[in-house]
């Protein structure tokens, strides 16, 4: 095999096998030999991927070298690694299994050869932070205590004892002016603006306003709730609050504490701004905090709602904090929309499963979710540095744009650089995907096509190894274009 056919090992991709390397120790190399196997079976580790050093993945692991030793050994036995003296170990080819279809994976794209060995794909948190231990027992404790009656069918609002912890975690953390009977507990962020805009619909409202640029999943949530989104112009100092009052919609949903995708923060004047449109137009802000808690430089701001929560709907989630596979966050209505959003939840799905919820509750009560988001915090103001020493490094001259915040920043290229489609395929071919601004703009268009790229870079989910070799990898990419 040709060196510069090797694919290079995605830090993304030793988390296949960390369920393995926290399997009881008598069994940890045989499952992590298992791992390994299924894979390489189902394309997951690709043909051509160069494996990380045992030293090195051991160390990723949390298990001792001579384990990892001794996988690659049995592996290569069995033919599904290749190694070569200096050359290092890669993934085998294997015949492809017959009969069993492509698996799509996240964002459109489908598993195996044509997969980037990295993404900066935006909103996606370190996975592998989950705490696992402690969410375990949390659970534990839960099913301990819950008494059997508990197991009925919940109130849709939620848990009591959540909707108890919530409210004052989010008065304390966030400022929201809430009490535990004026929040509801819902599957995630998706499923709070769906409801919003049932209740909004059943109103007689037909319009919405969204963030362009923002996040495009919001606009088919309303509309599958019967609305029409109309888009919101965003500028570096906020929304255009003149094209808001000349749109005519009377809910409008933004993302002031740090707008994505552009990473700016809503000053006094704008969020003043967007309060005296919703009074003027007996109007709803929908405020959506999905990363309000992880800023850097600075003491996160406090959220809109807490400054008039007669006119705007909070709501927030776990996804960025925890993991979105738990489907777990709230929505603080306004209280003229609350017992309508109540029935509207009762309706979808008569509410979120109690387990989680009392597991959840027990995390906040015990401390364990301050411990988890002080831990994220600082994992992911490590990552962003990472990100921007390795941009300064590999790309010089490219522009950081954004507040120092959440799970994504701006990268702007210098004209020398080349167009953007030039930027991003270099890119590609060099094995690492760059997301442009304009995949969150209404039309989906660049309104520049040969213009400087401008990407969108996601960084909690990519160890601080990772964005270095991905940044080097695309600096060596595009430096004859550079050059040139």
């Amino acid at each position: 095999m040709q060196q510069e056919g090797v694919r290079r090992w995605a830090g993304a991709a030793w988390e296949l096998l960390l369920p393995a390397a926290e399997a009881p120790a008598r069994r940890r190399g045989q499952q992590l030999q298992a791992a390994f196997r299924e894979a390489v079976r189902s394309g997951r580790l690709a043909t051509g991927t160069l494996l990380p050093s045992s030293r090195e993945l051991a160390r990723d692991l949390g298990v001792s070298r001579g384990l990892v030793t001794e996988a690659y050994a049995q592996l290569l036995a069995e033919g599904y690694l290749i190694s070569r003296q200096g050359a290092g170990t890669w993934v085998a080819g294997l015949p492809a299994p017959r009969g069993r279809p492509t698996t799509p994976a996240p964002g459109g794209q489908t598993s195996g050869r044509s997969a980037p060995l990295v993404d900066f794909r935006p909103g996606l948190p370190d996975l592998s932070a989950f705490p696992r231990a402690g969410w375990a027992a949390a659970l534990r404790g839960a099913l301990d205590r819950l008494p059997h009656t508990a197991l009925d069918y919940p109130d849709p609002r939620g848990l009591p004892e959540l909707r108890e912890s919530l409210a004052e975690l989010l008065a304390r953390r966030r400022g929201v002016a809430v009490d535990p009977d004026g929040l509801v507990v819902c599957s995630g962020v998706a499923q709070a603006l769906t409801l919003l805009g049932r209740v909004l619909y059943g109103r007689g409202q037909r319009l919405v306003a969204l963030e362009d640029p923002g996040s495009p999943s919001q606009a088919k949530l309303f509309e599958a709730a019967g609305l029409r989104c109309v888009p919101l112009p965003v500028r570096e100092d906020g929304p255009d609050l003149a094209a808001l009052a000349g749109c005519g919609a009377r809910a409008a949903v933004v993302t002031p504490s740090h707008q994505f995708p552009l990473g700016t923060a809503l000053g006094p004047a704008g969020r003043a701004g967007l309060l005296r449109w919703a009074q003027d137009c007996d109007g709803l802000v929908v405020e959506d905090d999905y990363d309000g808690d992880f800023r850097y430089d600075r003491a996160p701001v406090g959220a809109l709602q807490g400054l008039a929560p007669e006119r705007v709907a909070y709501t927030g989630s776990v996804s960025k904090s925890l993991a979105p596979g738990l489907r777990l966050g709230w929505l603080v209505p306004p209280p003229e929309l609350l017992a309508a959003v109540v029935e509207a939840k009762r309706v979808a799905d008569l509410g979120n499963a109690v387990l989680e919820q009392a597991a959840f509750a027990e995390f906040v009560r015990s401390g364990r979710y301050d411990r988890q988001l002080r831990l994220c915090q600082r994992r992911y103001r490590q990552r962003r540095d990472a990100l921007i020493g390795a941009l300064e490094r590999y790309l010089p001259g490219v522009r950081v744009a954004g507040i120092a915040a959440g799970l994504h920043l701006i990268a702007e290229f210098p004209a020398a650089y080349g167009p953007q489609r030039s930027v991003l395929g270099a890119a590609a071919g060099a094995g690492v995907r760059l997301r442009p601004l304009s995949d969150w703009t209404a039309s989906g268009a660049d309104p520049e096509p040969d213009g400087p790229a401008r990407c969108v870079l996601g960084y909690p989910h990519l160890a601080p190894a990772e964005i270095e070799r991905a940044v080097a990898a695309v600096g060596r990419a595009l430096r004859p274009l550079h050059m040139g």
